[in-house]
Formats: C-alpha cells, structure tokens, sequence
C-alpha cells in the first residue's frame, strides 16, 4: 500500500525525543523530573531514557506552538495511513474509543442498534451517554462455540424493527478468533437506513497493510472505525487510534468533543509516541514484515496440522454465516480430538514451557501473532505444542461450551444506563431469574457477553455462566466471580 511521501517521519515521538534528551529545565510535571526523582527499582526497570521522555501536555515544539504542532501531524498521518479524514490517538486503548463514539452518536435518548457480542465497552459508553441499544444477534458456530459476524440481513432486520430516528450501527469485525464479518455489506445495510457504520477493527489494526490479510473497514464504506494498534502491530499497551472516514455520515468535531471529555489532561506521551512510530513502521515496513511473519505461520500451521487429535482453522470457515474472510494472524486450533480441553492445553503449556497462549476455551486455544513475529519463535511453539499433546492427550473426544440462544437474545427490559446507575440490591443467583439485572458480565473466555445491564436474567444465562465458570473462564464485570450472588434492579 503506498501512503504519502511523508510516512517515513514521526515528528511527535522525534519532538519528544528532541525535548527529553536536549537537557531542558524541568520545573513542571511529572514529579520524577525525567529520572532523578524516580525510585531507584523504576529506574533500573524501564530504564533512564524511558523516563526522560515521559513529558507532560502543553509543551512548545510538542503540542503547543505553531499550527500543525507535531502532535497534530502525527495524527494527520496516521489519518494518511490509514486512509481516515480524521484519525485520534487514544491514551486508554479502544475503550476510550467507544465511550467517545457511543457519547458523540448515542446521547441521551437515542436509539443504536449494536452487535450483541460487542466489546464491553460499548455497552459502558452507552451507560455514559443513555443511548438506547437495540442488539443484533451475531452468527454463533455450533461446533467450537465460536461467536461470529453479524449477518448484513440480521442487520436489516434489527434496523427496521428499530424504526425510525436510529443514530447509528455498532458492529465488530475481526473477532477474537480472527473472522470478519461482510463489512461492505453490512455497510450498505446500514447507509440504506441513513446511519453510519461503527466497526470495533480493533484486533485487525494491521488489515490493508499487506495483500494477504484482510481489506481495512474504512476501505470496505465504514464511516468509523477503532483500531487498537499495541495488539499486533507495536505500539504500547493501552494505545490505540479511532479513525473517522471521510464519508460525512459522522461529525469529526462532535467525536473531538466527546474525547476531549474523556481523555487525561496528563495523557502519557510514552503511548503517544509509540502510537506515532508503530504507524511509520506500519505504513513503511508493514508489508515487508507481514510477508515475512505469514510465511512463518504457513510453516507452523502446517506443522500443527500434523499433531494427531488437532486441528488447525481458519480459512475453511470463510463463507460460513457471519464470515466473508479471516486474519491468518490468528492460529486456532481445535483440541477436540485430543480428549483434553484447550484450558488443559493451555495450562500444560504454560507450567512445562512458559508458554503463555492468548485464548483457551473448552474445545480450542488460540495464539495471536504480532505483525513481526520471531519465525523462530513460532517453530519452538509448534514443536512445543506438539510434545505437550503427547501428555495431555486422553481417550474421547472433547466438546464446546455452547451459549444457548438465549444468551444472545436476552430481553433488554430497561436502557443500561437506568439500570446501572438505579438502585440495586445483591441477591442469590437462583433468586435473580426473572429480575433486571444491573451487571454487564462477560466470560473471558469466549468473551461473548452473557448479561448486560437491562437485561431480564434467565434460567438459561445462569446456567451458561455457572458452566463458563467451573470450565476455568473469568467472569469479566461479575461483582461476585464466584456468580453465586448478582446485582440486580431494586423492586419497586
């Protein structure tokens, strides 16, 4: 993909730099003064240079001074790169992201229609702002309990039961299992009822950088898109980047507002600037390395591929309901056939050979790979795998933990601000069938959310999350992660 000839710059990790290393009077935040009053632990941990370039906000040459500053040609190239109108640097990962796009499109009252398995966060925004969500189912595989894409007819079928006055469209693609939705399809859908399409791209940050991995949604008629790069391609944890597309369907300015509501005043200059040289290094080398990683994982899924009680998917799925492609980034394997669970895999692997798998569930473990993964380090793992197999393995076969439908078709009773924010009361799970519930709980693995605030808890969602629970999944936003009690809305 060629970009502008600007791409090989990155002017505000360069202006931080230029500032933390020229020596500069320091009478201003933060209080460790680029390194001499930071505990000596910290220092030898991350190291001087680390801290010599954590400055504060409203520093000239940086964010402050003559317009465009670096900060905002940084941003304006990450926009070039991507091919967004507007792109923003989030400091709190894509979460930040939704609050400021369910703010900026869903304010008090308005109606959404937003897909079931969305991120938490998306629901935590709406709490934010009182939009009104309307949820549309996504397709779930019956086999591996893989929750999928939204089909583009579900997706019309949820906007004209919604009826009239709906503000937007949330939907996600790629998954946590790498699958992606039919995104231009679901766009016309959208564009077809006059709202634009938000798409959660956060673990594909890498799509459109290389031939052989999946088309970014901005380039599919998305109107916004997140993106949350520290996940493959090597900016730190807990930065991210929301594009707005050049489509007008979205108010650059209004998202501007909202983030500028939820950002820090004191936003690390550390995420930024790694936010900055990840996009050079995407834009630059991006396919260069990809081509590279992806002939590693043609050689380490084919070497997976031969483990007796394994199998490796991915591609085979594409045209199945709620899959038009898939990020070969992803390497998932189906432990079925061994008699073990992917928990038991995941764990074995990690007690003999400190291998630390991304996702386990009861029938599949996943590894995610960087966008510059060691090619020697996919080998060790897959030689690695395979001698863990050998231990693990047991007669039978093993099976999915399914959500039920109903997990995905739950009755939103009250909009989830109302019940979130009301007055609630802690009751025994058993006693809380048939109550509103005031918790958003998602189990991590698969991460599909079972319940959400509004939502009328039933016999089939406790049951599906006692199930989540003793198979060895977090129950992510459970107040009690025993699930024995749950939060629900006081009665009247």
């Amino acid at each position: 993909m060629l970009h502008g000839e600007d791409q090989p710059r990155a002017p505000y990790l360069d202006a931080v730099v230029g500032y933390g290393f020229r020596g500069p009077g320091r009478f201003h935040v933060p209080g460790h003064k680029g390194g001499p009053g930071a505990d000596p632990g910290l220092r030898h941990a991350i190291g001087d240079d680390a801290l010599a370039l954590d400055v504060p906000q409203d520093i000239h040459g940086i964010d402050l001074g003559s317009s465009p500053t670096p900060y905002e040609q940084a941003e304006r190239l990450a926009a070039d790169a991507y091919g967004a109108q507007r792109s923003f640097f989030l400091t709190n990962g894509a979460t930040q992201g939704n609050h400021a796009l369910a703010l900026a499109l869903a304010p008090l009252g308005a109606k959404v229609v937003a897909q079931r398995n969305s991120h938490a966060s998306l629901v935590d925004g709406l709490v934010l702002s009182g939009g009104l969500p309307s949820f549309v189912a996504p397709e779930v595989e019956s086999e591996l309990g893989m929750a999928h894409g939204v089909d583009p007819q579900r997706l019309d079928e949820a906007l004209t039961r919604a009826g009239e006055g709906v503000t937007a469209a949330f939907v996600v693609s790629p998954t946590y299992y790498g699958m992606c939705a039919d995104v231009a399809a679901l766009a016309r859908v959208a564009h077809a009822h006059g709202v634009p399409l938000v798409v959660d791209q956060s673990w594909g940050p890498h799509f459109g950088f290389h031939p052989d991995v999946p088309q970014s949604a901005l380039h599919l008629d998305a109107d916004a898109v997140l993106t949350s790069t520290h996940k493959i391609v090597g900016a730190l944890t807990q930065s991210a980047i929301l594009h707005v597309a050049d489509t007008g369907r979205i108010d650059a300015q209004a998202v501007a507002r909202t983030l500028r509501l939820l950002r820090s005043t004191s936003p690390s200059s550390l995420l930024m600037a790694s936010l900055d040289a990840a996009r050079r290094q995407l834009a630059m080398h991006g396919e260069a390395l990809l081509h590279e990683t992806l002939a590693a994982i043609g050689r380490t899924r084919e070497k997976l591929g031969t483990v007796p009680g394994l199998r490796v998917i991915g591609a085979d799925f594409v045209g199945t309901p709620g899959v038009a492609d898939w990020d070969p980034l992803r390497i998932v394997v189906d432990v079925r056939g061994t008699g073990a669970t992917g928990h038991r895999v995941a764990d074995a692997l990690r007690r003999a050979y400190d291998v630390n798998v991304e996702l386990a569930t009861n029938a599949t473990f996943v590894l995610l790979v960087g966008m510059a993964e060691t090619p020697t380090a996919l080998e060790r793992v897959a030689g690695d795998i395979d001698e863990i197999v050998k231990v693990v393995s047991v007669e039978g076969t093993g099976e999915a933990l399914v959500a039920p439908p109903a997990v995905v078709e739950n009755e939103m009773v009250v909009p989830p601000r109302e019940a979130f924010l009301g007055r609630a009361e802690r009751v025994p799970v058993d006693d809380a069938v048939g109550r509103v519930s005031c918790e958003s709980i998602a189990g991590y693995p698969p991460g599909i959310p079972a319940l959400l605030p509004g939502e009328r808890i039933t016999a089939e969602t406790v049951a599906y999350l006692r199930a989540l629970a003793a198979s060895g999944s977090r129950l992510h936003g459970a107040s009690d992660p025993a699930f024995a009690h749950v939060h629900v809305l006081a009665a009247d």
